[in-house]
């Protein structure tokens, strides 16, 4: 000790008497030159002691990060468990007037509780995982299976920017021969907005079995939507239509859906649905909609969406568009396939969740 006494100064050493960490030097011998207060509290006067002898075993560690701070000089970290618990220790090089390491100070701080706690969360966020594949597992159910529907035959995209969404559409039978069809927007993403896609794909299947009048249907959806009383920040926008098979007539209403549906003709032409109306919200105490009123023919198709695929933006922050969307609808080939892989070529990264659906009079 009185080599270590004449190269050292413990004035500056004993700074950290007061830390709550453990502080001590250990040579190149690997014996314990100096210890704070509070490892002496704990552990009693070791001080001379080889360093792995005041832990209980016989021999150094197999990974001892102060044996390369004495040799290289560099501060080194390490986990190790004393007891039953777990350090976080740092190995700095100590040296004297010259320059030359005289010692390694390590500092022993307890992370145990930080340790047990990132393993709670860590089996927290599991769990949460789980449920959360389970609820996207459920999503992807819930949406129509593609084929025929009284006449008519559908098929769809359907891509979320996180692994719920907020997009939503369905097919289902009212009667014998009419078919609802829409396609919603929830605002938000995650498990808040898909819980509310739910909500629309349940209450619009209970509401409009057997009723074919479209305003009676959104004013109940609306009704039951207000009765959830959600915060003013929760609403939906629907596109909400019924075919009938037997005329072949499409009535619809727009509830604050900004992406209107396009029909490519069997003759080629191209149509934009246009329908305005207020969004399924509970800023609205009473809601009424004009209804449209469309006659299609066999080999029509519609083209329902929702504003992730118009507003997707390349990297000069230019979005896709609608007038994209039409020209893929009017080349020959599978067009959602054609779609799919023209918006993937212009926006590398989706940050919203979209979805197409298309539905083609036979």
């Amino acid at each position: 000790m009185e080599q270590y006494d004449k190269k050292t100064n413990e004035d500056q050493l004993s700074i950290v008497d007061g830390m709550i960490d453990w502080v001590r030097v250990v040579d190149k011998n690997n014996i314990v030159l100096y210890a704070n207060k509070k490892m002496k509290e704990d552990l009693g006067d070791i001080v001379g002691k080889r360093c792995y002898d005041i832990f209980g075993t016989n021999k150094k560690c197999d990974y001892c990060i102060s044996c390369i701070t004495l040799e290289k000089g560099c501060i080194m970290k390490k986990q190790s468990m004393v007891g039953n618990n777990t350090y976080m220790v740092v190995s700095s090089p100590m040296r004297d007037e010259s320059g030359e390491i005289i010692g390694a100070v390590e500092v022993f701080r307890d992370i145990t509780t930080e340790i047990n706690l990132s393993q709670k969360i860590n089996e927290k966020n599991e769990k949460m995982s789980e449920d959360i594949n389970f609820a996207r597992n459920m999503q992807m159910r819930m949406l129509p299976p593609k084929g025929m529907y009284n006449g008519v035959n559908i098929d769809y995209l359907y891509e979320s920017s996180e692994l719920l969404s907020g997009d939503f559409f369905d097919v289902f039978k009212i009667d014998e021969n009419n078919t609802g069809i829409y396609i919603c927007d929830v605002v938000g993403h995650g498990v808040t907005a898909s819980l509310l896609t739910i909500f629309v794909r349940q209450s619009l299947r209970t509401i409009a079995k057997g009723c074919t009048s479209i305003n009676s249907i959104m004013k109940e959806l609306h009704k039951m939507f207000l009765a959830l009383n959600l915060d003013y920040d929760r609403y939906f926008s629907v596109f909400f239509g019924i075919y009938n098979k037997t005329t072949r007539d499409f009535h619809y209403v727009n509830a604050g859906h900004n992406s209107e549906p396009i029909l490519l003709s069997n003759n080629g032409n191209i149509t934009m649905l246009k329908s305005k109306g207020y969004p399924i919200a509970n800023i609205f105490d009473n809601v009424q909609y004009d209804v449209s009123e469309l006659k299609l023919y066999v080999g029509d198709r519609l083209f329902f969406y929702t504003d992730g695929i118009t507003e997707a933006a390349n990297e000069e922050g230019i979005q896709y568009g609608v007038d994209n969307i039409i020209n893929i609808i009017k080349k020959e080939g599978s067009v959602l396939k054609n779609i799919k892989s023209s918006l993937d070529d212009y926006c590398k990264v989706h940050k919203d969740d979209y979805a197409i659906l298309m539905a083609e009079i036979i």
